[in-house]
C-alpha cells in the first residue's frame, strides 16, 4: 500500500467501522437474549469515541459504558438518545452535571448513594457490587446494608445492578465460579432490577454469566475474548509505518541506539516512520529470542534494533529488492499481525496497545464512513 499524497504522517492508523459493527453483532448473538451494550471508555479504546459510537449506534447498540464524567459529556454530544453509564461512579460534588447530561452513575459506595439520593428526585442509577475483583464497588455487606436503609432507597432508582469479573479470560479459574455465585445472590436481592455481569471474555463463559445486559469492550475492537482458542473477532485497527528509506548494512555493523542488533550478513533494512512517539511499544525492539515482526509485501519481517521515538528498522533482506520502496507501508498490527500478537511481543496486552496509540499518525476510517460522518 502506497502513502497517499495528502498524508504527511510517518504512520497511518486505519479503523474498519464495518468490522467493528460485525464484532458487535457477533457478540450480540453470543449473548443470547441479553442486551449487548458497548464499552467506549478511553476514547473508544484509542480508536475515536465519536466515530466508534456512531457506528455502534447505527448497528443497533443503545447502552454505552464510559469511565469518566468527561467521557460521558463527550458521548452525550454524539448520541443524544443513548443510555450512558459512568463506571467510575459519582464524581464528588458533580451530581447535578450527571442530571443535566442524563448520565447514569454506577454508584460504588454508601457515600455516593447518599449524595445521589439527596437530590430528592429518585433518579436512575446503577449499583456496582464488588464480588471478588476488589476494585470499585459496594462490598456484599455494604450492599445489604444499603438495601436495608429504607430512607436511602426511597431516594434511589436503581435500574441496573452490576459487578465485574476478574479472571474471565481464564475460563477454568476458580474465581469465576466464586464471583458467579456471589453475583447470583446479589441479583436475587433486587430481582426486578436488570443485571449486568459479563465483559468481553465473560460473554463466552456460559449462560450463567449473561444476565440482562453484557458489556463487551476489547472484543469489539478486535481483541481475542477467548485467548485459549482462535479469535472469533474481526481485526478493526491497522497500524502501518511508512518506509522512509531503504539502506544496506554490512556484516558486523550495528543498528540503532545502543548498538543492540548486529548484522550477521550483508542486510537490507527499511526504516519506517513510526516509533514510540506514535504508540509503537519500545519493547518491540531488541527482543531476546524471537524478534517481533511486521508484515510487508506479503511476508513477515523482523524488527531490528531499538524502537526510536520517530522511527524503527526492519530487515527486508529476503524480499525482492524492487518490492520495498520509499513511500510504501508495513503493517505493525492489523489483519496479518494481530493486536494480541503484537502486544504479547511487547510484554503487554491489546488493551494497552490500543489505548496508548499516539496522535501523530494519519487516521482513516473505512467501511461506513459516509454513513456516519
Amino acid at each position: 500500500m502506497t502513502l497517499a499524497p495528502q498524508d504527511h504522517a510517518g504512520a497511518a492508523l486505519t479503523i474498519d467501522l464495518r468490522a467493528l459493527q460485525n464484532n458487535w453483532r457477533l457478540v450480540t448473538k453470543q449473548a443470547g437474549g441479553a442486551e449487548c451494550g458497548a464499552a467506549v471508555k478511553g476514547n473508544a479504546y484509542g480508536l475515536g469515541l465519536e466515530q466508534v459510537a456512531r457506528a455502534l449506534w447505527a448497528a443497533g447498540c443503545r447502552s454505552f459504558f464510559v469511565a469518566k464524567l468527561r467521557e460521558g459529556e463527550e458521548l452525550r454530544k454524539v448520541l443524544p438518545e443513548a443510555i450512558i453509564y459512568v463506571l467510575d461512579g459519582l464524581a464528588s460534588g458533580q451530581a447535578e452535571i450527571y442530571v443535566k447530561l442524563n448520565l447514569i452513575p454506577a454508584l460504588v459506595s454508601g457515600e455516593e448513594a447518599r449524595e445521589w439520593a439527596t437530590l430528592g428526585k429518585a433518579l436512575p442509577c446503577a449499583l456496582h457490587v464488588d464480588t471478588g475483583i476488589n476494585r470499585l464497588g459496594f462490598s456484599i455487606a455494604e450492599f445489604s446494608a444499603l438495601l436495608d436503609d429504607a430512607a436511602m432507597m426511597k431516594g434511589l432508582n436503581p435500574t441496573l445492578v452490576m459487578s465485574h469479573l476478574a479472571c474471565a479470560d481464564e475460563p477454568s479459574h476458580l474465581l469465576n465460579v466464586k464471583q458467579r455465585d456471589a453475583f447470583a445472590q446479589v441479583r436475587n436481592k433486587l430481582p426486578s432490577v436488570r443485571a449486568s455481569f459479563a465483559n468481553s471474555s465473560g460473554i463466552f463463559l456460559g449462560t450463567d454469566y449473561l444476565h440482562d445486559l453484557v458489556r463487551p469492550g476489547i472484543a469489539l475492537y478486535g481483541g481475542n475474548p477467548t485467548p485459549a482458542a482462535a479469535n472469533p473477532m474481526e481485526p478493526v485497527a491497522r497500524l502501518e509505518g511508512t518506509v522512509m528509506q531503504v539502506r544496506t548494512v554490512q556484516e558486523g555493523e550495528t543498528v540503532g541506539y545502543g548498538a543492540t542488533w548486529r548484522a550477521s550478513r550483508p542486510s537490507r533494512l527499511a526504516v519506517l516512520g513510526a516509533g514510540y512517539g506514535d504508540g509503537v511499544p519500545r519493547a518491540l525492539g531488541s527482543r531476546q529470542g524471537e524478534p517481533a515482526q511486521v508484515f510487508v509485501c506479503g511476508r513477515r519481517c523482523s524488527i531490528v534494533g531499538r524502537i526510536s521515538m520517530d522511527m524503527m528498522a526492519i530487515d527486508v533482506t529476503d524480499l525482492p529488492s524492487a518490492s520495498v520502496v520509499r513511500g510504501g507501508r508495513a503493517e505493525i498490527f492489523g489483519k496479518h499481525i494481530s493486536i494480541d500478537e503484537a502486544a504479547s511481543w511487547a510484554g503487554t496486552i491489546s488493551y494497552e496497545l490500543l489505548t496508548r496509540l499516539g496522535s501523530r499518525y494519519a487516521r482513516h476510517y473505512s467501511g461506513i464512513e459516509s454513513e456516519i460522518s
